[in-house]
């Protein structure tokens, strides 16, 4: 498999070459279609020999070159400098500079290669002018292209940043929030003096080392990222003991589905705030399968509708905040739902993964 570098690289190099093939199809055209206007206008109006008809063809064929110099002049110097900015009268006196110029330079070169023939202004402009009009249509045509499409660019690329900060922030939110209730998990088991306190900090210790180290990735592997969520729902039952009825699911069909870090875990994190606590018979559901690159998740904790909870500044961060990311990374491939019904408060997830 190619690596980041090698596909890059690849990408750069196509992108080169459609550039290339680009310039040369517009080349193509501009020497050709003068030939197709000019048909009958471009032969001598007398019979000449092979040696004065191939020095025609020389003058043809360096006149390719001022052509081509006219061309990049445009795009590069006078639409920049002076259409750009609405000076279009120094734009059209350019123009008319560089026409006079090309007629300059195609006399001198008619009379160095032809000196036995009469250099005619009104053939030459009759023969040069289109050639000169549709070599600036095109440069402009070029350049306005051109330049939309690095406008778009550089504005896909500066969506794709503000994305990439705005999802790096709304993570830096999740984590802080979910340090208060591991610190909260700690702090209960201290109080109980359990003997699953060692074993607990362990695992504890293993959830931040992923919460702090492998989430900076993009993605990681689903089997990565429900592990963790079993090491905290395991935490969550060493906590509450029979307290609260907790039943999980995982179903995994492969390991090497990708999803995004710190995804799934406020649901599960909002279930154990509000579904335990001045509640009868608290219970939390979790279930999540995957399946042809599907993920199926739901979440269900029973709640008091009747409970006026005093909620803290950071309640509610978790669900609003892994809503935002879903909208920035899944887009139309996610579903969510979140109800309250019948003293259950249900959430249903489907997402397409990536491998």
């Amino acid at each position: 498999m190619q690596s980041a570098k090698e596909k890059i690289m690849t990408i750069n190099f196509s992108k080169k070459w459609i550039k290339i093939t680009l310039h040369i199809l517009v080349w193509v055209v501009l020497i050709t279609l003068p030939y197709i206007i000019n048909v009958n206008r471009s032969r001598p109006p007398h019979p000449i020999s092979s040696y004065d008809e191939n020095q025609f063809l020389r003058l043809n064929f360096i006149s390719y070159f001022y052509w081509i110099a006219i061309f990049y002049l445009n795009h590069k110097v006078l639409i920049p400098s002076f259409f750009y900015k609405k000076k279009y009268l120094w734009y059209g006196l350019s123009f008319i500079g560089c026409l006079l110029l090309a007629i300059t330079i195609h006399s001198i070169l008619f009379r160095v290669l032809l000196p036995n023939f009469d250099f005619n202004l009104g053939r030459t402009l009759w023969f040069n002018t289109p050639t000169f009009l549709l070599t600036i249509a095109a440069s402009t045509a070029f350049t306005m292209i051109s330049d939309r499409i690095s406008e778009e660019k550089r504005a896909l690329q500066r969506e794709q940043e503000n994305m990439k900060t705005e999802l790096s922030f709304l993570r830096s939110q999740i984590s802080p929030h979910f340090i208060f209730n591991v610190l909260n998990n700690i702090v209960a088991l201290v109080r109980l003096k359990s003997n699953e306190l060692e074993p607990t900090v362990m695992k504890l210790s293993g959830l931040m080392q992923y919460m702090l180290y492998e989430t900076d990735e993009e993605k990681v592997s689903i089997k990565t990222e429900t592990e963790y969520l079993q090491a905290y729902i395991d935490l969550q039952k060493q906590r509450f003991g029979k307290k609260v009825v907790i039943e999980t699911n995982i179903d995994i069909e492969s390991e090497f589905d990708e999803i995004e870090p710190m995804l799934l875990i406020p649901f599960i994190e909002n279930a154990f705030k509000h579904g335990v606590g001045m509640i009868e018979k608290p219970q939390i559901f979790v279930d999540l399968k995957t399946e042809d690159e599907l993920l199926a998740f739901t979440v269900r904790n029973k709640f008091s509708e009747d409970e006026n909870e005093v909620k803290d500044a950071a309640s509610g961060i978790g669900l609003a905040n892994v809503s935002r990311r879903l909208n920035l990374l899944y887009g139309k491939d996610h579903q969510l739902e979140i109800e309250k019904k019948d003293g259950w408060f249900n959430v249903y997830l489907t997402l397409k993964l990536t491998a």
